[in-house]
């Protein structure tokens, strides 16, 4: 989820000819945020009655537009997924020190339905064991938090975040989080270390989110792409526990939270046992489903098999625990309503206009709230030849702070098409700030990133954080009160009281920079030292 930006009113210049920007309708945009967020879309969640009623509406939104059809004579793609739920509710405890524990689900723990196609997990008192990050990087001066500790059988209990987070030993960016700080990627090493499960500790700063977005998020149903062998990605039982709760583990093992968290810093850490062991059984229902990108396009004059792709993701939470207020539906207006109302609007200004040269596609995907996994899939499946893919702008969590004199980025990747986009901006009297939390990993965490691996120039646009109304202050208090009290939960929702005013500024600015960009024969390139230029490389011939 990002914030929003400022924009002023500009001319378009492509190569063969000057058109006038466009006038979005931004009553419009908050009507699409406003039926997509409804409770009768019951949170979007894939594999629902929501899914149908999204897919259905933004189908009919892109043929009303006028876009053709993305996918042949379809405007859809179908996407495999593994759904899993728990069934019931899942008996948890633990055995600390000698002492039985029950562990509620949400509370303590939360704990994912399982990924790896089984009907059953039971696990009887299974060790714990503290294995610092999680993390094994040969290329980051031989980082290795398991030091050849065997797992089988075993719970691998782990830290969020990179090991140099909050100061160490260790060069992983800082608080600049890398691949290595990401809960999936804890949860895809202990697979690989042969671990019968997984606990990520919960720390607000280090996730970059509070305790209810993770009960949230983690306790209702799963999905994952189709694996030919899931267990190598995935543990039996992947959960987070509360720091409260680790605390009270590392205490009975004769140590303290903090002493340990001291010790993960360090490269010669070693994995310690706890005196501890988990206990857990519950069913599982997992089944393969078929969710649904949604894809439109203007066909280019002159080069239509290249490209320029708008993505966001149209998922979010559906149904889910219920809230003090006892809500359960997680209507997701500004995650991720507002990013799909806001392509449906350039949509519509690209089919009123004169054909770019090439091919404008706008792309809806599905389940990224459980992992990129529409964007994944069609990285791997693509519809358009990634290596004629000039670019991909993806939007997520587009609208809500107001005006703003700059914008960002998820991340801070270098790379052509976002120097486009600061040329486009400074005609707009703006600037590019950096990601201002690039702790909280933003560039693992939105539908660019899966593009990115591919090679194709991607970025995640972001509103600005300079206020035009109480600057940067203002803007950093409604983000924390947002990621407090909204974010992943069913308090996201629209309301006629949204700051709308920095929509047109960023409609026009994602609009220009698509525009110029479709119009070129151009190929924005990865900074020499990205790690992802020697797969963009790959498909160079593709390009000449």
């Amino acid at each position: 989820m990002k914030a929003p930006l400022f924009l002023a009113a500009a001319l378009l210049a492509g190569t063969a000819a000057v058109a006038a920007t466009p006038n979005f309708d931004i009553a419009r945009i908050s009507k699409d945020v406003q039926t997509l967020s409804s409770d009768a879309f019951e949170g979007r969640g894939p594999a629902t009655a929501g899914e149908v009623k999204t897919v259905d509406y933004l189908v009919k939104a892109m043929k009303d537009a006028g876009l053709k059809p993305g996918n042949g004579a379809s405007y859809t793609q179908d996407v495999p997924l593994l759904k899993s739920d728990i069934v019931g509710t899942p008996s948890l405890s633990m055995t600390v020190n000698g002492t039985a524990k029950k562990l509620s689900q949400g509370e303590e723990i939360a704990v994912r339905a399982a990924m790896t196609g089984q009907t059953r997990v039971d696990i009887a008192n299974a060790p714990l064991v503290f294995v610092g990050y999680g993390v094994k990087a040969p290329e980051r001066g031989g980082w290795d938090d398991f030091k050849g500790v065997d797992l089988k059988g075993k719970i691998a209990v782990v830290l969020v975040n990179d090991p140099d987070f909050e100061g160490g030993e260790g060069d992983f960016g800082g608080k600049a989080m890398t691949y290595y700080g990401r809960w999936t990627y804890k949860y895809e090493e202990g697979a690989r270390q042969g671990a019968a499960g997984v606990l990520v500790i919960h720390e607000y700063e280090p996730a970059s989110y509070g305790w209810a977005t993770v009960k949230n998020s983690n306790t209702n149903t799963m999905f994952d792409i189709v694996r030919q062998n899931p267990a190598a990605d995935h543990t039996a039982m992947e959960a987070w526990i509360q720091k409260d709760l680790a605390a009270e583990l590392f205490a009975a093992s004769g140590t303290s939270f903090e002493a340990m968290k001291a010790a993960a810093k360090k490269k010669d850490f070693k994995p310690v046992p706890l005196k501890a062991t988990l206990s857990a059984g519950y069913d599982v229902k997992p089944e393969t489903i078929i969710s649904k990108n949604v894809v439109g396009m203007v066909k280019g004059k002159s080069r239509p098999d290249e490209t320029v792709i708008y993505s966001g993701h149209w998922d979010h939470l559906g149904v889910g625990l219920a809230d003090a207020k006892g809500d359960t539906i997680y209507n997701g207006a500004r995650d991720n309503a507002s990013g799909i109302a806001m392509i449906l609007e350039l949509a519509r200004a690209y089919a009123k206009a004169p054909a770019p040269e090439r091919s404008v596609v706008f792309l809806a995907v599905t389940a990224e709230e459980k992992g990129l996994l529409g964007s994944a899939y069609y990285s791997a499946n693509p519809l358009f030849p990634l290596g004629k893919t000039a670019g991909v702008i993806n939007m997520d969590g587009t609208i809500g702070l107001g005006a703003a004199k700059d914008f960002t980025i998820s991340g801070t990747a270098k790379l052509g098409l976002l120097d486009r986009l600061i040329d486009e901006a400074k005609k707009q009297g703006r600037v590019y700030t950096p990601d201002s939390r690039v702790e909280a990993g933003g560039f693992y965490r939105s539908d660019h990133f899966p593009f990115a691996k591919a090679g194709v120039p991607a970025v995640s646009f972001g509103t600005g954080r300079d206020l035009v109304n109480g600057g940067t202050a203002r803007a950093d208090e409604i983000g924390k009160i947002f990621t407090r009290d909204s974010y992943h939960q069913p308090s996201d929702e629209w309301s006629a009281d949204w700051d709308m005013t920095g929509v047109p500024d960023d409609m026009t600015l994602l609009y220009t920079t698509g525009r110029a960009l479709a119009d070129s024969k151009d190929w924005p390139a990865w900074s020499a030292d990205s790690e992802f230029k020697a797969e963009r490389d790959k498909t160079a011939s593709e390009r000449k």
